[in-house]
């Protein structure tokens, strides 16, 4: 298909596909002269894709970039591909300085508390050490039965996702990054319509 079909079977202007084939976003499509090529279906599937990412899930144009790129050429370690993924979703993060020698003590502790492994260079590390201080001070600082209940939710919840996970390499980053990048809107918006229905069911007295 040319462009103005892909752009109406994704439902877009032509104007907005050109600037995902700009921006690196959108993979080029076959050559048929020099200022025509040919779409498919994945290039629909592709559109979807960003749109999901810089829409619901709310990423920037440089983090869905950046996500697509780890999708496109995984490497070899999923460890470390899936912490370059976690890098570029929100909330952004301060790297910590290389001096301190316990650079997140919140985290630290947390994680210390819950039996799951502390890995300081891992993003998230410094993403719940930002989240945790913030509690603080707002003065809602997390307590221990808290934070109990919800890393032992979330950890079955990783444990879910990973059994899940298809065993080929390429198939694994990306339903890791991916999944992790989709399904955490998915999860937030669900605990708190969660909370709407315990408080309606308790004003109801049921």
């Amino acid at each position: 298909m040319r462009i103005s079909a892909l752009a109406a079977a994704a439902d877009l202007p032509v104007a907005t596909v050109k600037y995902y084939l700009r921006e690196g976003l959108l993979h080029p499509g076959v050559a048929t002269s020099a200022t025509q090529a040919t779409y498919d279906d994945s290039h629909v599937r592709r559109i979807r894709l960003i749109r999901a990412l810089t829409g619901p899930v709310g990423l920037s144009v440089q983090q869905a970039r950046t996500i697509l790129g780890l999708v496109d050429d995984p490497g070899d370690d999923l460890y470390a591909t899936l912490g370059r993924a976690v890098s570029a979703l929100p909330p952004p993060v301060d790297e910590a300085s290389v001096d301190d020698p316990d650079p997140y003590p919140r985290a630290r502790a947390a994680l210390e508390a819950l039996g799951q492994v502390y890995d300081p260079h891992y993003a998230a590390v410094a993403q719940l050490e930002a989240a945790l201080a913030a509690t603080e001070d707002a003065g809602m600082p997390i307590s221990d039965a808290r934070l109990r209940a919800y890393g032992h939710q979330l950890h079955e919840l990783a444990e879910y996702d990973l059994e899940r996970m298809p065993q080929e390499p390429h198939s694994a980053v990306e339903y890791t990054v991916l999944g992790t990048a989709l399904y955490e809107p998915v999860i937030l918006a669900l605990r708190r319509l969660a909370h709407q229905d315990v408080a309606a069911r308790r004003a109801l007295g049921g």
